[in-house]
């Protein structure tokens, strides 16, 4: 993250934002809120959160970096 006033300061937000319009909110058309918001709780805690892949922890999902991170311990 960077200071306040830098181009860094909203950088992981932003990315984040993008990727669940370029994903889940383009590709689709809701008939409500709440298939609205049940659409982006499962593409988060189903999809972003546990498999995909992160440059900072090996490209490695972060399930499998704490299920690798546990067995080290």
């Amino acid at each position: 993250m960077g200071s306040v006033g830098d181009c860094y300061d909203n950088a992981l937000a932003e990315s984040f934002f993008a990727t669940i319009e370029c994903e889940l909110i383009d590709r689709r058309r809701f008939r409500n809120h709440a298939e609205t918001r049940q659409a982006i709780f499962e593409f988060i805690e189903g999809w972003y959160n546990p498999r995909r892949r992160h440059s900072g922890i090996g490209y490695r999902s972060p399930k499998a970096h704490e299920q690798a991170w546990l067995a080290a311990a």
